[in-house]
């Protein structure tokens, strides 16, 4: 019997659907460790690792973003254009309610909930990005151009650089 190298999340079921190529990477999850403790892990620039982000407006209708690792999202910018008074970060219950993934192990691919996906335009200058792969301690690396095959992106100008 063939052993499995990595999980069979609805992300990579996702991916594989699509005929997105991508690359199976695990590393030891750290709770709070973040998109730090996983470009240590592999040996990556933070800038590579990709986080998915849930948020929600003013009218609490949920949305993800992608942003690097080393970013931050400007919620007065993303608000601004996105037509919006408000955004906040959705709570861990809703996030994994919405999803169907933990905090951690968050993936736009795949997810509980179809959500409106914005995407920190300068994630699709890189050759290769890292994101969650559906399971804290999973991630898959892929090149950036491929979200748009697997999602509906709008890309957007919302990174401020972290504290």
């Amino acid at each position: 019997m063939k052993r499995q190298v990595y999980p069979v999340t609805p992300a990579v079921r996702v991916l594989r659907e699509k005929g997105i190529p991508f690359a199976p990477h695990s590393y030891p999850y750290v709770e709070n460790g973040g998109t730090h403790q996983v470009a240590l892990s592999l040996h990556i620039p933070e800038h590579r690792v990709i986080k998915t982000l849930v948020m929600k407006d003013e009218e609490s209708r949920p949305f993800i973003v992608l942003m690097h690792g080393d970013r931050e999202v400007s919620t007065r910018s993303l608000a601004r254009q996105l037509g919006l008074r408000h955004v906040e970060p959705c709570s861990e219950r809703d996030a994994q309610r919405l999803t169907g993934y933990l905090v951690g192990g968050i993936s736009p691919f795949g997810t509980k909930t179809e959500l409106p996906v914005y995407a920190e335009a300068g994630i699709f200058d890189m050759d290769r990005i890292f994101i969650n792969g559906g399971k804290r301690g999973f991630m898959v690396e892929i090149d950036p151009a491929h979200l748009e095959k697997a999602l509906k992106v709008t890309r957007v100008y919302a990174a401020v650089e972290n504290r």
